[in-house]
């Protein structure tokens, strides 16, 4: 935890995802003191912030991706997400982290299913990708196919193909 000069607890206000020409992820940490108003930065690795962060936190970035969200979608996603970060003992929410399967099993995709996730508009191809994945691994598939897909988009939107 930062400490300020005047003695106080500096808070984390913020986390902004930096990506550099040589392919390295840097986090740039906001922090302010509640007392005499000092703000100030840190650049560190990403997922290195050791004793920065004094809170969950989603960087600026995945935050721009929530908000980009359906309204009827983002606080369910959020939830899960927040759930999965507790679980795996961390604290900041990233643009990888959202992502990520939930599992943190690695699942393929069958080309097709892929060149179908294109497909799906852009607010909600991320949601529907871990829930993909997530339902795969429920299952125990470490596959996901065309069969999958209109599966779970019939449970959610009653849109799947009739058999």
């Amino acid at each position: 935890m930062l400490t300020c000069g005047c003695g106080r607890w500096m808070h984390t206000e913020g986390i902004e995802e930096r990506a550099y020409d040589d392919g390295a992820l840097q986090w740039f940490i906001r922090s302010e003191c509640g007392g005499c108003g000092l703000k100030v930065g840190v650049d560190v690795p990403a997922g290195q912030m050791s004793g920065l962060v004094d809170r969950m936190m989603w960087t600026d970035e995945a935050l721009h991706r929530l908000e980009r969200m359906p309204p009827y979608l983002a606080p369910f996603f959020r939830e899960e997400v927040e759930r999965d970060i507790r679980a795996r003992g961390e604290c900041v929410v990233s643009y990888e982290t959202l992502l990520r399967p939930r599992t943190g099993e690695p699942i393929a995709w069958e080309p097709e299913a892929e060149r179908r996730l294109d497909n799906v508009p852009a607010p909600v191809r991320a949601m529907a990708k871990i829930e993909l994945q997530r339902t795969a691994a429920e299952r125990g598939i470490n596959r996901i196919t065309v069969a999958l897909m209109e599966e779970v988009k019939a449970r959610y939107f009653g849109m799947g193909t009739k058999s």
